[in-house]
Order: C-alpha cells, then sequence, then structure tokens
C-alpha cells in the first residue's frame, strides 16, 4: 500500500517564549532566553487488579491546548492533548495496556523496544478503530532500559507521531536497582523527548514533508516546549534522551563541551560508563546519559550540525541552571549492566538487506501480505544492513541487538551496548549481531524498517515471524490483510 498524502495540519501556535519560530533556517542557536519551564511528561498509575497485573489506561484524543498563552491550537496526544505520561514498570510485572481510540481515523501503539508476543507489539496489523479499544497483555523479561511507545498504522506514522502521539515506557530491573544511578523521577532522572516541526511565521503547524526526508523542521522541542529551562538541584542529572523526531538527527553536547558519561543504549544499560563530549541519536534511538553539575552552573545542552542531510543547522535545545546548593549524588559506579554481551554462535545464519532510495528493501516495497523473513525462536543471527544511497537508519521490533562494525570499522565506544535502532550512513554497510526471542506465532509479524517515517511509511519495511525451531520450512509465507485499513 502506497503512503497516504499527508494533509495540512493547522493551528499549533509556536511555543517561543523568544527567538521568532517562524524561519529558522539556519537554527535557533543563540536566540533563546530560555523563558519556559521544561515540562516533564507525568508518571502513568496504574490499576493493580487482584492477580497483581498492573493496568495501565491510554486514551488516544485531538484536543486544544495553549502551548502558547491564549492561543488554544488542535494537538493530538496520549490521555491529554499532547504527547502523553511516561509508563513506567520493571522486570517481573504483569502488565496489561488498555487503548483507546478516539481520534476520527484507525491507528495502532507500537511498544517500541519491547520484547513480547508480536500480537502485542501494535505494529501495523493490530489496528485499533475509531472507537475501540485494544487490550495487550504481557510479562516484563527484559533488562532495564528506556523504551517508547507512539503510533505504527502503514502509510500514516509520520503524521499520526508528528502531531503529538509519543511517549516514554522505562524499565527497570531489581538487579541493577542498587546501582546507585540517579533515579528519582523529574528531578535527577529526567526524560528529554526531542522533536522538530515546521511552523510558518503565523506559528502553525504544517504537515509539509520534503520530497527525501519528510517532516523535518526548524524548531525543536523538549518534551513538547519550546526554549526550555531546567532547573537543577543535585550534583549528578540522568537524562533519559529519546530523539522522537520523523527524520532529523541530532548531535547532542553542552554549549562549554563538559565531558558526560553515556550509561545506556536503546535497549539497555552499558557494561560501564562511557566518557564522552558529544553523542548522535538518529530517529527512534535513545541514549541514558549522566552529567555533572557545580553550584550556580548554568549551561546550554545543544545540537550542532552533521553532513548527513537529515542533521543540518546548529540548535540550542535546553538550558541548565543550578540552584545554589545542589544535593550530592554519589558518583556514576564503574560497572553498570549484569547483562551477558551478545554471543555469535559459529555458524550463524546471516541475512543481507539492501536499502535503496526511500521505499524499498531488498528491492521491494513493504507489502502487509507477505512475509519476509522466517527466524526461529532464540536464534542469534548476523544481519548485514546495506545502504546504497543516503541517510537511513534501522529498526527491529522484539529483539536486541548489538553493532559489530560500520564498514568494517568498530562503532564508537559509547553506541557498542544493547540496541534495537541503528543509523546507516549513506553507501555504508552496517553488521548487526541480532538477538531474537522465544515468543513463536507463524501467523503475526514483527516489522524491520528505517525509522525515517517518511521512508517507513512509503514502504522501506520488512516483516518477519520468529518460530518454533525446525518447522521454519512450512511457515505459510502470506497472510491476509482485512485487519488492515490504508
Amino acid at each position: 500500500m502506497k503512503r497516504r498524502d499527508l494533509l495540512v495540519f493547522a493551528g499549533l501556535a509556536a511555543l517561543a517564549g523568544c527567538g521568532s519560530p517562524g524561519s529558522a533556517s539556519k537554527g535557533n542557536s543563540g536566540t533563546l532566553t530560555f523563558a519556559n519551564r521544561l515540562r516533564v511528561p507525568p508518571l502513568l498509575e496504574p490499576v493493580v487488579t487482584k492477580d497483581g497485573t498492573r493496568q495501565f489506561s491510554l486514551t488516544m484524543q485531538a484536543g486544544r491546548t495553549e502551548l502558547l498563552p491564549g492561543r488554544p491550537t488542535a494537538t493530538w496526544g496520549f490521555n491529554g492533548p499532547f504527547l502523553g505520561p511516561t509508563v513506567r514498570a520493571k522486570r517481573g510485572d504483569r502488565v496489561a495496556m488498555r487503548v483507546h481510540n478516539k481520534l476520527g481515523e484507525p491507528s495502532t501503539v507500537h511498544w517500541h523496544g519491547m520484547r513480547l508476543p508480536a500480537a502485542m507489539d501494535g505494529g501495523p496489523h493490530q489496528m485499533i478503530e475509531p472507537g475501540g479499544t485494544w487490550t495487550p497483555r504481557w510479562t516484563i523479561d527484559q533488562p532495564a532500559a528506556t523504551s517508547w511507545y507512539h503510533p505504527h498504522p502503514h502509510g500514516t506514522t509520520a503524521a499520526h507521531v508528528y502531531r503529538g502521539l509519543a511517549g516514554l515506557f522505562l524499565l527497570d530491573d531489581p538487579a541493577t536497582a542498587a546501582s546507585g544511578l540517579p533515579s528519582t523521577y523529574g528531578v535527577d532522572d529526567v526524560p528529554l523527548v526531542l522533536q522538530d516541526k515546521i511552523l510558518d511565521p503565523n506559528g502553525v503547524l504544517l504537515e509539509d514533508p520534503k520530497p527525501t526526508w519528510g517532516l523535518i523542521g526548524d524548531q525543536i522541542l523538549v518534551n513538547g516546549v519550546y526554549g526550555p529551562f531546567f532547573e537543577v538541584t543535585t550534583t549528578l542529572v540522568r537524562l533519559r534522551i529519546l530523539n522522537g523526531s520523523s527524520a532529523r538527527m541530532y548531535h547532542v553536547e553542552f554549549a562549554d563541551r563538559r565531558r558526560f558519561h553515556v550509561i545506556g543504549t536503546d535497549a539497555g544499560l552499558l557494561a560501564a560508563p562511557m566518557p564522552v563530549e558529544r553523542v548522535q541519536l538518529s530517529p527512534g534511538e535513545r541514549l541514558e546519559i549522566v552529567v555533572e553539575f557545580a553550584p550556580r552552573d548554568q549551561v546550554v545542552l545543544r545540537s550542532v550540525a552533521g553532513d548527513n542531510g537529515i542533521d543540518e543547522g546548529d540548535y540550542d535545545l535546553l538550558k541548565f541552571v543550578a540552584a545554589d546548593r545542589l544535593t550530592p549524588r554519589p558518583p556514576v559506579p564503574g560497572r553498570l549492566a549484569t547483562t551477558p554481551r551478545i554471543e555469535v554462535p559459529a555458524g550463524a545464519r546471516e541475512r543481507r538487506f539492501r536499502l535503496s532510495g526511500s521505499d524499498e528493501i531488498n528491492g521491494r516495497e513493504m507489502d502487509m501480505a507477505r512475509i519476509d523473513e522466517v527466524v526461529p525462536a532464540g536464534a542469534t543471527e548476523i544481519w548485514h544492513i546495506e545502504n546504497t544511497v543516503y541517510a537511513h537508519n534501522f529498526h527491529i521490533h522484539e529483539v536486541a541487538f548489538e553493532v559489530l562494525d560500520i564498514d568494517g570499522q568498530q562503532p564508537p565506544a559509547y553506541l557498542r551496548g544493547p540496541k534495537d535502532t541503528v543509523f546507516v550512513p549513506g553507501k555504508s554497510t552496517v553488521r548487526l549481531a541480532v538477538q531474537f526471542g522465544h515468543f513463536t506465532d507463524p501467523k503475526t509479524p514483527y516489522m524491520y524498517h528505517c525509522h525515517i517515517l517518511r521512508h517507513e511509511d512509503k514502504g522501506m519495511m520488512g516483516q518477519f515471524v520468529i518460530v518454533r525451531p525446525g518447522t521454519e520450512a512450512s511457515v505459510p509465507r502470506t497472510l491476509p490483510t482485512h485487519h488492515h485499513h490504508g
């Protein structure tokens, strides 16, 4: 199915304390006064049922929000008019989600980074009709990580996420709970959702996709706020950074070039903290970092330009303002993750995926009725992602993987942790050690795709099923599509 034409979605006023939100082709570096307090998404409180299941309720809804005082505008969100609350659960929890769709069109909710049965994954086969409710449930069984949730309807994912449908899903693990890492949500453990928007001179949010990349804007929001500041009250602050943009890539650093520690990648903690001055995140990627502050510090977090086509411009993101006195926190521990590295067995299956144009993998566009790959449960494989053109990235549902090399070179040390999304530079090949789970379902697929959302919508996506080992040859390669809505 071809991607729907995006409609112009007007009405979101500019989120500005200062700095013109209308024309910022050179970015907004140095133009902000950071007059707006950073909004920290609220934690979603579950209802605990008699059997101990933690039930979370999310409603997808349209609304009106005063993103600029006195100018209510139309947006989409979960349990509110824009973005969504943070869901938090720990390893061993039984969780049940109630996702209600109050939008005027079908959508889905995908649990990005979650290891769970395919029928609960929230991909394009688990559509929720307007007025309908979807009730997936599963047991959390994976290491501590920063995951997120967002729509995944084939053909309209970019529009649904861009309008505001995104939220964080934090996973805790008792095995690492005693590590001493900052963990007080909203105080020294702070989520940062980075998104860019296209705003006209009147502050109207436009869905005006560029031919190659789709929705790339010049106004950067953090947790839905333009020009925000955050009040630091502790000596160490843990930042969980999500690139929630449709296509933009960020190169994040502090303006004073202070060093900080990366402690986690998409799918979990690193074995040890990695000191850096700058990190990169392509769409869908997450990083956890810990930064040290001194009393009365004032420093700006920014993104600097790159040369990948999706990372142009320098942008000031967020200002940290430290109090006169800071509550001390223990130093970052030298050892973090207890999860063993992914070991590739001798003779492991190798699969090759060729990304071409903006809508094909291995020469084919996504087909909802076609199973592209069949994987035995529990397998560890090597996947070669060959990019023949401009910048792409690659996300695999359900799995954890490690980046073996990028054009034969090891990735930066801070990107050698467990991941589920990887940047694939133009005209390069990335090799991944991919660890698959044990949930089997020959009739319900997971997805792999470019997480530049326009590319995903246009067809740069494939489907795989996980099956009982030894049954791969007998699995049908076609699916009925009566439950898909385009």
